[in-house]
């Protein structure tokens, strides 16, 4: 599936939630999301390679854990994210198959996720990483083959500037924990 990904880190919380109160919108209750982010041996960033990423969901503590195995591959050109994804029931068999592919571990991050699902189409999301000490919300919208990619990311902006976001955010949350939290922002305009 095509999915275009705009993301913003938050600086006061409070005010944001104040904002989806005043819209009539309420989060999800929280579930947490762990990822191991796994790259092929020659990964370079910004260069269009596929990661793979095994993702445990806890959304219960009283119901067990869903895997699932994701492929991600960042269309640098376009903007665009490429993502399949599907689920698996022997966790350490998913993980021997990635390493006998060649992939190597990039990073582990560990999230608490809370969703507010727009449209058909397209999902907030608001994520507080562990060791990070703001959360970030991120707009995922997929896209289908009619649909505007400039005008998608249009709407995905004005969306998160309506939520009172200025800056947006290029990185992954894997490459963001391997930066050291430098982040790489990116203008509006």
């Amino acid at each position: 599936m095509k999915k275009l990904i705009v993301k913003s880190q938050l600086v006061d919380r409070a005010k944001f939630d104040r904002k989806l109160a005043n819209i009539g919108m309420v989060l999800s209750s929280a579930i947490w999301q762990h990822e191991r982010v796994y790259v092929a041996h020659d990964y370079r960033p910004r260069m269009n390679y596929p990661r793979l990423m095994l993702r445990t969901e806890v959304a219960a503590t009283d119901q067990p854990a869903r895997y699932a195995l994701r492929l991600k591959r960042h269309i640098e050109d376009s903007g665009v994210d490429w993502v399949n994804s599907t689920l698996v029931a022997d966790y350490t068999e998913a993980t021997m198959m990635i390493h006998q592919l060649g992939y190597r571990k990039m990073t582990e991050v560990s999230r608490q996720r809370q969703e507010l699902v727009l449209d058909e189409r397209t999902v907030i999301y608001l994520d507080t990483l562990e060791g990070v000490p703001q959360p970030f919300l991120k707009i995922e919208a997929e896209l289908t083959d009619e649909m505007s990619v400039e005008a998608v990311r249009k709407e995905l902006f004005t969306t998160l500037d309506l939520l009172g976001q200025e800056t947006f955010l290029m990185q992954t949350y894997a490459e963001l924990m391997t930066e050291q939290m430098q982040p790489y922002y990116l203008p509006k305009n």
